[in-house]
């Protein structure tokens, strides 16, 4: 009986699931539409008496992104003041939507790897994963990876697109 090899064990490709990268904690989306005055204007006044008497422990440790979905011109330091008052609270907050934070989340994720622990490593960046992974995420890994990496590649070990090879240094042999 022939013996089977496993050749992808064999390969020394290292398997980087970017999944295992997915902040667990809760997203929320807080539209500032709901402080508007008619659904247009952004009272300071108003907007000030919100902030000191809004219950912003039902933020502790979630995920926030803070956005107006509302046609409205909001003043930058609107957002400052949501940030200063979530800030405390939340485990995140960015401006923007809700792709915007899954994108903020994997890059601190991602801001966290160790290129070195991949100096010299044929690399395959799984492409397939229960939770949404963002295609920013998968460019900020492999912007990351490219300078160390020997070889990166997407999708499978088993089925890989072959993305970056380093080029080999030849090297030149002088005889005097």
């Amino acid at each position: 009986m022939e013996e089977i090899i496993n050749r992808v064990a064999k390969s020394g490709l290292i398997t980087l699931d970017l999944e295992d990268y997915y902040h667990h904690g809760e997203r929320i989306l807080y539209d500032l539409k709901d402080n508007l005055f008619m659904g247009m204007i952004l009272k300071e006044k108003d907007f000030r008496e919100f902030l000191k008497n809004h219950d912003w422990s039902q933020y502790e440790g979630k995920n926030v992104a803070v956005t107006c979905t509302e046609d409205a011109i909001i003043p930058t330091w609107a957002y400052m003041l949501l940030a200063l008052h979530l800030g405390p609270h939340a485990n995140t907050v960015v401006f923007g939507d809700l792709n915007d934070l899954e994108e903020k989340l994997y890059f601190d994720a991602i801001n966290q790897i160790n290129p070195e622990e991949y100096r010299d490593a044929r690399v395959v960046v799984k492409g397939c994963s229960k939770h949404p992974v963002p295609t920013a995420a998968y460019v900020e890994i492999t912007r990351k990876l490219q300078p160390v990496a020997q070889t990166l590649m997407f999708g499978e070990p088993c089925s890989t697109v072959p993305l970056y090879k380093r080029a080999k240094i030849s090297q030149k042999v002088v005889i005097n």
